[in-house]
């Protein structure tokens, strides 16, 4: 039975048995992968010791189609992205963006451009940049690529009138949507700058934070349900920091 080669971030993971795990891998050439890692917890094994949530390798696989869970034979650690594991709110962004993965995209599908900008994400959290941007960022890219991006044109809707309404797919007038969500035009220019291409971290804090609880809105809407991780991410910081205190 021939192998598949790739290189894959680990999205979810459980343990199977003392020595083993199932794992869901978001991989670069044929999208999720959802496998076994038999003896991946062996310190001698092929596995690097386990797959790490949020961990870069290459993995090797036997692919089966009618298969739902494929048989992982060799796993090489990358790279590993510590800051998520040290910083509460990198975390709950990474944690989200596997999440919005996990639900949004199906098995076995590839999406080159939102691995690539997964590990961009990563890598960025890791530099230590401030998380919210870069998950703004992210967050359009993926509805983007999954056939959800919201229209982020003001038009000339007035300021007073500017509405995200997700039955119409964005930003709409007021006057003629009653029942979209009101919306501050610094959201509004915010998801505007950044559907054109445009670095996020350039937008007012305040506004970025608006505009990924709007997308998270957004998203529940899409989906039917709320993500935990994601419900965590998106609560004003100030809310986060009594909740540790």
């Amino acid at each position: 039975m021939p192998s598949s080669v790739d290189h894959a971030i680990c999205i979810r993971h459980w343990d199977w048995s003392e020595t083993s795990q199932t794992v869901s891998l978001f991989c670069r050439e044929s999208g999720i992968m959802r496998g076994l890692a038999k003896g991946a917890r062996r310190e001698r094994g092929n596995f690097s010791g386990g797959i790490d949530l949020l961990a870069r390798g290459e993995i090797v696989a036997v692919v089966k189609l009618d298969r739902e869970l494929q048989t992982l034979t060799h796993w090489t650690l990358l790279q590993m992205f510590r800051r998520p594991h040290d910083d509460l709110e990198t975390n709950l962004y990474a944690l989200s963006m596997a999440e919005l993965i996990h639900r949004f995209l199906p098995v076995a599908v590839p999406h080159q451009e939102l691995y690539d900008a997964l590990h961009t994400s990563l890598e960025a959290f890791e530099r230590g940049e401030h998380p919210a941007p870069e998950f703004l960022q992210f967050f359009f890219t993926l509805l983007r690529m999954t056939g959800h991006e919201p229209r982020a044109d003001m038009g000339d809707i007035p300021h007073a009138r500017l509405a995200f309404d997700p039955k119409a797919g964005g930003i709409v007038d007021y006057a003629t949507h009653p029942h979209g969500w009101r919306m501050r035009p610094a959201t509004a220019m915010t998801l505007d700058h950044v559907a054109r291409g445009e670095p996020a971290d350039l937008c007012d804090p305040d506004a970025i934070d608006r505009a990924n609880r709007l997308l998270a809105a957004f998203a529940r809407e899409i989906l039917g349900e709320e993500l935990p991780a994601l419900s965590l991410a998106i609560e004003p910081r100030r809310v986060r920091k009594q909740t540790r205190d």
